[in-house]
């Protein structure tokens, strides 16, 4: 599973989604779906140009992770 950091790039910052888009020319909703991590699919250029923008390197925006790490265990309900 792939994991976008943007949503806590834009924490750290104390950016909003707005900020980024009215910076960089991103489509307002290109960023939304990375900050909710709903993107199926994201042009090599929106990458690009966020890595110039937050000043980091690809790894540091988007990481893959192991999905069953990703996933919160289920509770279980006491009785």
């Amino acid at each position: 599973m792939i994991r976008c950091n943007f949503a806590r790039l834009l924490g750290e910052r104390k950016l909003k989604i707005s900020d980024v888009s009215r910076d960089t020319g991103l489509n307002r909703g290109t960023l939304t779906r990375l900050y909710y991590e709903t993107a199926e699919r994201v042009e090599l250029a929106v990458l690009d140009t966020l890595c110039i923008y937050f000043k980091i390197d690809l790894p540091e925006l988007l990481e893959r992770v192991d999905e069953k790490a990703a996933i919160p265990p289920k509770t279980t309900k006491k009785r």
